[in-house]
């Protein structure tokens, strides 16, 4: 390669070096950033998921009873600690729920 090409590429570099710092100074200020907005009539389905927390936790709590109930029964006969496990299943059930709910309800506001 001859001096003059070396120059005219470097020239070539250097001019394609400026446009992209260019780019990446203006680009990122031209980008909107509009505020979150709920559909028009998504206002059912956010009620709906309420219940079914409502509902879900319900069962969680219902289980946690029914668990304590037959630990409480099965005590007597030495066999107590076996429903550990589903108390642990259900307290397990709580946080999922819980967090699901949490979730979402960050995401859809």
């Amino acid at each position: 390669m001859s001096p003059l090409d070396i120059d005219i590429i470097e020239s070539i570099g250097s001019a394609a070096a400026a446009a992209t710092s260019l780019a990446l100074e203006v680009l990122p200020q031209a980008v909107p950033d509009p505020d979150p907005v709920q559909p028009p009539g998504t206002s059912g389905f956010t009620t709906i998921m309420g219940w079914a927390r409502w509902v879900a936790l319900a069962v969680c709590v219902l289980g946690l009873f029914a668990a304590g109930a037959l630990m409480a029964i099965q005590s007597r006969r030495g066999e107590g600690g076996e429903h550990v496990g589903r108390i642990g299943m259900a307290l397990g059930g709580v946080i999922v729920i819980s967090a699901g709910a949490s979730l979402v309800a960050f995401l859809v506001s």
